[in-house]
């Protein structure tokens, strides 16, 4: 990717709010912006991975209480 590509993203990036701009002297340092990254992701990928953060819960609780009473065995 040249030079001149990386700028033109980094401008998009800047003016959409996900990466932050601090000049320093001659160096134009970028940050990216946590916020309205976590945003969009609670937004899209959290309705996706809530079933299987619910699948892991329920393992873990069906294991710990297995722990908790080792007498029961299943098939």
């Amino acid at each position: 990717m040249t030079r001149f590509g990386v700028m033109k993203h980094l401008r998009v990036l800047e003016k959409a709010g996900l990466v932050v701009t601090r000049r320093s002297g001659r160096e134009k340092l970028h940050f990216l912006n946590a916020v309205p990254i976590r945003l969009i992701h609670d937004r899209w990928i959290d309705k996706y991975t809530e079933r299987h953060v619910a699948a892991l819960v329920d393992l873990k609780a069906s294991l710990e209480s297995r722990k908790c009473n080792p007498s029961k065995k299943t098939a």
